[in-house]
């Protein structure tokens, strides 16, 4: 028992169905206008076609406290996020009369990302995956004041042999108190409650609603105008009406009907929530075979970025760079005419003329252009690189030794 309600487990059975699908997880959402005997029955037929129920209930005015309702939305998400960490399977969210402004809105605000406090981005991930299917049994209510005055008294002491003066008074005092509630609280909220139930939309889960022609509680009217809405946004919807059962008493006054389409509407967001676990293999797979390709090609790029930057390191390293030969090479053919090959050659790179270093050429060019100390460095030719000459640096005392041998030999 907390704040504003309580969560619990009605009947859970961790088995899977026969015909290869898996159980799933009915929340259901009661307000006060359904009692517990009542609320058992639905326990038990969702238990009797494979599927666990949680059970929501929420006190009569947590649907006038958002603050009440927040807090029971997040004690539902944690009992569900923890049994879906350990199995995800199919989930349905089941409102009866008033609860989804009750609790059910706060929860879609919750997992859409759309008020704060929030809860772990995975997990609100983990409850968008997973629910297959919204169910509005007698509901969505549209909560005004002449709503409440009906809800102010129950059936019971309606019923009771008072004077009907006395009965008027009771309904009028509790209605002008909701009223001021009304006014200073609840209508600016009433927008924000309807656009939370539009929003489920984006979740890709059909919707059944359950109705009555003669629900004054629930007139046809808004139940028409919201599956209107929801077709508009893109939700696939289902409504079952019936002529003459009472606010939420369809199942009651319909058995038959009612588990035949409950048990249709169970089997396709079983359907819904395979295709939803293919499509995130696939993205899955997509991102995985995207993320390959970037990775090769880095690799490719920083294999010719070393190639470009790699020198030679010693007189067997060769670095080849293009050059004209295979170019020249188909050009042999003995058909093309004599200009077009003296065409061909003009644009031949000019080959540089080798020059020995131990020559006397070599020794007076070194003597007349080389520095003969940088900052304590001395640079000679040390040997030769793929046939040609090519600078190393020694200390300084290494240096002068070399440069005193260089002096004598040019002077030879």
């Amino acid at each position: 028992m907390i704040g504003g309600g309580r969560v619990y487990w009605g009947k859970k059975a961790d088995r899977e169905m026969d015909d290869g699908g898996s159980n799933g997880v009915v929340v259901i959402f009661a307000w006060s206008s359904i009692n517990e005997s009542h609320l058992a029955s639905f326990v038990d037929l969702y238990s009797s076609l494979g599927w666990n129920s949680l059970v929501c209930r929420a006190d009569f005015l947590t649907a006038f406290y958002p603050e009440m309702a927040l807090s029971l939305a997040f004690h539902l998400l944690a009992e569900l996020v923890e049994e879906l960490k350990t199995r995800p399977c199919p989930v349905i969210f089941l409102a009866f009369s008033g609860a989804p402004k009750a609790c059910m809105y706060k929860v879609l605000q919750v997992i859409m990302g759309d008020c704060e406090p929030q809860i772990h981005p995975d997990d609100s991930q983990l409850v968008r995956n997973c629910l297959s299917g919204h169910v509005y049994d007698s509901g969505p209510l549209d909560f005004t004041s002449d709503l409440n005055t009906k809800f102010a008294l129950p059936p019971s002491i309606r019923r009771m042999s008072v004077p009907s003066r006395l009965i008027s008074w009771m309904t009028k005092g509790i209605s002008s108190g909701l009223d001021g509630l009304y006014l200073t609280r609840f209508e600016s909220q009433r927008s924000e409650y309807w656009q939370a139930l539009y929003s489920s939309v984006e979740i890709g889960a059909p919707y059944l609603i359950l109705c009555s022609e003669n629900d004054e509680l629930a007139p046809h009217q808004v139940i028409s105008s919201f599956t209107h809405q929801l077709q508009e946004l893109g939700g696939e919807v289902k409504v079952v009406k019936w002529k003459n059962s009472p606010h939420a008493g369809h199942y009651t006054h319909n058995p038959i009907q009612y588990r035949a389409v409950i048990s249709n509407f169970l089997e396709k967001a079983i359907s819904v929530h395979l295709h939803k676990i293919r499509q995130l293999g696939e993205r899955a797979r997509t991102h995985d075979e995207i993320s390959e390709l970037i990775c090769d090609l880095q690799k490719v790029a920083v294999d010719s970025n070393q190639s470009l930057k790699r020198v030679a390191t010693g007189p067997s390293d060769h670095f080849f760079l293009p050059s004209s030969a295979p170019y020249q090479s188909n050009n042999t053919d003995p058909s093309s005419s004599q200009e077009e090959q003296r065409e061909r050659s003009s644009f031949r790179p000019l080959q540089p003329t080798s020059i020995n270093a131990n020559s006397v050429l070599g020794q007076f060019l070194f003597d007349s252009c080389v520095p003969k100390n940088i900052e304590g460095w001395d640079i000679r030719f040390g040997g030769c690189l793929n046939g040609q000459p090519y600078a190393t640096c020694s200390s300084r005392k290494n240096s002068n030794r070399g440069f005193k041998k260089q002096l004598l030999r040019s002077k030879l």
